[in-house]
């Protein structure tokens, strides 16, 4: 068992190099009012950017997300952070989106991939998962899964990408 949990961090390490350095593909999403956005855009404000993808059903991402925004204020004040949630729910599930950001308070910028095409395009089998962009728009860093500190993490991250 211990030797299957080591092949598996391994196998989900070198995954995470593989994609690092990589630009976004040109994908389009939707956002909460309908309006068609091209992921590859996303990248390309000069900002650091978090894509962190989620859904509605997924109990880690609400955490991560909840988690995320103790710090958000202050990481868009020190660092120009955006973060964009991208919602994997499918269209069954989708309609409970814009009320749960609501009561959850979540400040991200909120996009819709219910056909799943910009998940797919950029190789992510399960959800959290998290990408880290540079000013770029170059994926500098991703993680999948959620603890409870990964937040912290992913704050030493864009720390280095700041400059600070």
């Amino acid at each position: 068992m211990k030797k299957l949990f080591i092949l598996l961090l391994c196998a989900s390490s070198a995954l995470t190099v593989m994609a690092q350095g990589k630009s976004l593909p040109s994908v389009d999403v939707k956002d909460l009012k309908g309006q068609t956005v091209n992921v590859q855009e996303l990248g390309k404000s000069g900002k650091i950017t978090v894509i962190s993808f989620w859904a509605t059903w997924c109990s880690p991402c609400k955490k991560e997300l909840d988690a995320i925004k103790d710090y958000y204020g202050e990481w868009q004040e020190k660092y120009g952070v955006e973060l964009i949630a991208v919602s994997v729910d499918d269209t069954r599930t989708a309609a409970k989106i814009p009320a749960m950001v609501e009561e959850k308070g979540w400040e991200y910028r909120i996009l819709l991939d219910a056909q799943k095409q910009f998940q797919t395009s950029v190789n992510i089998t399960v959800v959290p998962h998290t990408l880290l962009l540079d000013q770029n728009g170059t994926i500098v860093f991703e993680h999948t899964g959620y603890a409870p500190g990964d937040e912290l993490e992913l704050e030493e991250k864009i720390k280095m990408l700041a400059g600070k």
